[in-house]
């Protein structure tokens, strides 16, 4: 099916940024702007056809621009947080924003969820999509290197959102690029997400400190509230007396993934309400799971909602926090004018 291109109500004033709309037959649909990136709403199926739009996120362009939550933007150029708002490469110590307490998160001040991309409509496998790109240009929040990124969302025929990163520099840099939508598979309207049941193909996660920073450790998930290996309740773990629920306000964790690419599933939630499923596909090595523990955000969400604690939850996929720290971590640096390439499917059942 065709793309179809419009405007936030409110952005009629803005020329150059745009919400296209990725569809296929079975009625699934994608409305992603080129502002960060970021998914506004993905409208799926139920088990019996009905059709509710299962993202966070706001009617408003302008609310977007003060996006506190991160609401679906590409996250870069190093998702998640650095410790200590800095990094050694190559000899040379960079040195970032504080935008989390003492720590660096999500790309800084300025990030790629906001920033106005280039859109192009391309066609892969038959399927339109939409191609995104921008320059990260050297020194952007202090980061080395022009990194050039692509960005490509398409909507496939079985009801699949399929998101592919790539990113070359002209000097060593860090990458580490993610998406960051918040999924309620009852409807974004619905309420909280603890009924949701959730798998996470993982053995071990990485330990967090008190200011949600992994301290290296690499842990076994057995005995732990982190032990998704089979589906369950999130209500059945995120209130257990643990440590690392307390340190996160719930999870806020990374988890080591069993997976070797996208024919392995990564991770899996079922919504017993509406018999949602989605699965995640990546070839990435972890995916950060969030339950939305930090949602006050006082600005309405779509259709005069307003979302509250875990109204959604989040699956990350990405490099390791913190690997910058943690030499034994798989490593975020992209050498000079080699490719940075991942892809990652949320398909829903």
């Amino acid at each position: 099916m065709g793309v179809i291109k419009e405007k936030f109500s409110d952005g009629k004033d803005f020329n150059n940024i745009d919400i296209y709309t990725l569809s296929n037959d079975s009625g699934m649909k994608a409305k992603i702007t080129n502002y960060g990136g970021i998914v506004v709403s993905l409208f799926v199926p139920d088990s019996s056809g009905k059709i509710d739009d299962v993202v966070l996120g706001y009617d408003s362009l302008h609310n977007y621009f003060k996006n506190s939550c991160y609401f679906g933007g590409i996250i870069g150029r190093h998702a998640n947080r650095i410790e200590n708002s800095s990094f050694e490469l190559n000899g040379k110590v960079y040195n970032l924003v504080k935008n989390e307490g003492k720590n660096h998160i999500h790309g800084g001040n300025i990030g790629f969820d906001s920033v106005v991309w280039n859109a192009e409509i391309i066609e892969e496998d038959g399927v339109e999509a939409l191609k995104l790109t921008y320059r990260s240009k050297d020194g952007e929040e202090n980061y080395p290197g022009n990194l050039d990124v692509t960005v490509i969302y398409k909507v496939t025929k079985d009801n699949a959102l399929s998101i592919e990163y790539q990113a070359i520099s002209d000097k060593d840099t860090v990458v580490n690029l993610t998406n960051h939508s918040y999924f309620n598979l009852s409807g974004h309207s619905y309420g909280d997400i603890l009924n949701h049941e959730v798998m996470i193909n993982a053995d071990k996660f990485t330990p967090i400190d008190e200011y949600s920073i992994p301290t290296g450790e690499i842990r076994d998930v057995e005995g732990t509230p982190m032990d998704f290996r089979k589906m369950k309740p999130i209500k059945d773990a995120i209130e257990m007396e643990d440590i690392q629920i307390t340190y996160g306000k719930g999870f806020d964790h990374n988890w080591v993934l069993n997976t070797k690419g996208i024919t392995e599933k990564a991770a899996e939630v079922f919504d017993p309400v509406s018999k949602r499923r989605m699965e995640v596909y990546t070839t990435k090595p972890g995916v950060q799971f969030y339950t939305g523990n930090n949602i006050v955000d006082s600005k309405m969400g779509k259709d005069g909602v307003k979302y509250s604690k875990r109204s959604g939850f989040c699956l990350e996929t990405q490099y390791f926090p913190n690997a910058l720290k943690h030499k034994h971590f798989p490593s975020p640096i992209l050498k000079a004018g080699e490719k940075y390439q991942h892809k990652t499917i949320y398909k829903f059942l």
